[in-house]
């Protein structure tokens, strides 16, 4: 076994099983696997990643071995992590594996450093906190990181940040910002699997009950199309004028949260910022109101807040937590206010990481070749990864598309043509 910190070697045999299970529905990541060991594009390098561990996850990071690299990877977040998962990471796959579910946040914080340790050429991060840490604590390695990607929004935020002040030292392809991941596994994989989080974490019934998303970019879409979808109504809270209008004329209902809060009886936050639902929410909401988090920390719920106002806290499902209010009310807090559909669920479908995991995988091949000719701050990933992705998930569907003909061609080049 690798240098590694796991819950429990014996698990790798199930956890074995399982990424082959997953591996089935990402023939795209699967045929970059197969070319990546014929081409060897990351030969000799170390990739260091932190993500969440999870089936999908293991066939990325044996895609990056086939590549030539050498893995470490710790966890993005504690209650996500698959032990049987990082078991066969670790004993079969030879990736090491830092992670384990349900740590306490030192321990977190001590996985991704074993993780840096690797002296990485390349980062692979989901959130940020990889990042963040190699320019607050690890600076010792930056000279030698030629480059990373980041597949979250909340991690894109957050290297924007970073680079308006100066302060991010190597280039960061933005994955989360290729069509091929917002697209499918922002709006697909988050609105499937956020709800498979809240009915596994709780087996409410959603139909007829009112279902108030705060945020509507792509993740906060797809979970308003699916819950309206299950029969529930939909309000949606929003702070841009244009996603909120977008909503309006998608025939959801738009209001502020302070409105929302009294009519909701499921709520569920996918903003990427802090504070969204808050103790003055709290105060006016029905009796067994459901909060559930989406966004990539769980600082979307102030869960402080509500500890506050509690007269007793219950653990009444296994990822279920009941507040009693003053006042004899309950607000079901679910997952820690934690990713709900990583913590109570498995995270998106495999066939849906397939396209996301294929865009990183190439994005590091790509950051291989092209890190030379990169500055240091934020960079799309090219347009032909994009497009190669779509191209190859098309094919494993056996579905073909039109093809411009030479006049066609001539006819979008040419500014002569006339009407």
């Amino acid at each position: 076994m690798t240098d590694s910190d796991i819950a429990d070697p014996g698990l790798a045999q199930a956890g074995v099983r399982r990424i082959d299970w997953a591996d089935r529905a990402m023939p795209v990541l699967r045929a970059i696997r197969e070319r990546f060991a014929v081409e060897r594009p990351l030969d000799g390098l170390r990739i260091a990643a932190c993500m969440h561990v999870t089936t999908e996850t293991a066939n990325l990071l044996r895609t990056l071995q086939a590549g030539g690299a050498q893995v470490a990877v710790a966890a993005s977040n504690p209650l996500s992590t698959q032990d049987d998962t990082a078991a066969a990471l670790a004993v079969s796959y030879g990736v090491s594996v830092f992670a384990r579910a349900g740590v306490d946040m030192d321990t977190y914080y001590r996985h991704i450093h074993a993780a840096l340790d690797l002296a990485p050429h390349i980062v692979v991060d989901d959130g940020c906190d990889l990042v963040n840490i190699l320019h607050t604590e690890r600076l010792d390695l930056l000279p030698g990181v030629l480059g990373g990607c980041e597949e979250t929004t909340t991690g894109v935020l957050r290297l924007h940040q970073m680079a308006r002040e100066d302060a991010l030292r190597f280039p960061v392809v933005a994955v989360n910002d290729t069509a091929t991941k917002r697209l499918f596994d922002n709006r697909y994989g988050t609105g499937q699997s956020t709800l498979d989080g809240i009915v596994r974490a709780t087996n409410t019934l959603l139909a007829g009950k009112t279902v108030v998303i705060a945020g509507f970019g792509y993740c906060g879409r797809g979970l308003a199309e699916r819950a309206r979808g299950l029969g529930a109504r939909v309000i949606v809270t929003e702070i841009d004028p244009v996603k909120a209008l977008d909503a309006l004329l998608q025939g959801f209902g738009v209001q502020t949260m302070e409105e929302a809060a009294a009519q909701g009886d499921v709520f569920i936050t996918a903003t990427g910022n802090r504070d969204v639902v808050h103790a003055g929410h709290f105060a006016v909401m029905k009796d067994g109101a459901i909060l559930a988090n989406s966004g990539h920390f769980d600082v979307e719920v102030d869960v402080r807040g509500l500890a506050g106002l509690a007269v007793d806290v219950q653990r009444v499902r296994p990822h279920a937590d009941e507040y009693l209010l003053e006042d004899g009310r309950r607000l079901v807090l679910l997952c820690e206010g934690r990713l709900v559909n990583l913590a109570a669920a498995e995270g998106h479908p495999a066939a849906v990481m397939d396209m996301s995991f294929a865009d990183q995988a190439l994005t590091c091949a790509w950051l291989a070749a092209a890190h030379t000719g990169l500055a240091p701050g934020v960079h799309q990933v090219p347009e032909r990864i994009d497009a190669e992705v779509a191209r190859l998930k098309l094919a494993s569907t056996a579905v073909e598309i039109d093809v411009l003909t030479t006049d066609q061609e001539d006819y979008l080049s040419s500014w002569r043509s006339g009407s």
